[in-house]
């Protein structure tokens, strides 16, 4: 059974970090090699100074229709403690069962916060979680924050279950 409401605990993670690094993993705009009914991870190319990041989503967005995927934006740090836990568990496949029809469009915040803040996509905590509309906008309809340690991702997937339609 699905759950449908957690009560949030304090956010672990901030948006903003005096001390960030920048070591974000290789954007490749492809997804993580899954097969069907799986979710699926695709690394956001980097948004050159003045582009507008929108156009990226809006692409994605596209992209993930044509293949039944439903798009999220999804917006973390290297240094995030919940983004590394959400974003392993994601990449194992332990999220598969739950959301096989996921596609989250992977932006590092540290790189992407100012592009995706000018799109709409604003957020006091991260992990951000963001429904886009199809121009690639923010459709306002979003998560943020978690807790650190093992439970990140517990506390994460009823919310983000829930914003998708549960």
């Amino acid at each position: 059974m699905r759950l449908f409401a957690i009560a949030f605990a304090l956010a672990a993670c901030q948006s903003s970090s005096s001390s960030t690094s920048s070591g974000s993993s290789s954007a490749s705009n492809q997804a993580v090699a899954r097969p069907a009914g799986k979710l699926e991870l695709v690394d956001a190319p980097p948004t050159p100074a003045g582009a507008n990041v929108a156009t990226t989503i809006a692409n994605e967005v596209t992209r993930a229709g044509h293949d039944g995927k439903e798009l999220v934006v999804y917006v973390g740090a290297t240094w995030c403690e919940p983004c590394q836990q959400f974003h392993a568990a994601a990449a194992a496949g332990k999220l598969d069962q739950a959301f096989p029809k996921l596609r989250l469009l992977v932006f590092d915040n540290d790189r992407d916060g100012d592009a995706l803040q000018a799109a709409g996509y604003r957020s006091r905590l991260i992990p951000l979680f963001a429904l886009p509309n199809a121009d690639g906008t923010s459709s306002g309809k979003q998560i943020e924050g978690s807790v650190k340690g093992a439970d990140a991702v517990k506390q994460i997937s009823p919310r983000l279950e829930a914003l998708l339609g549960g």
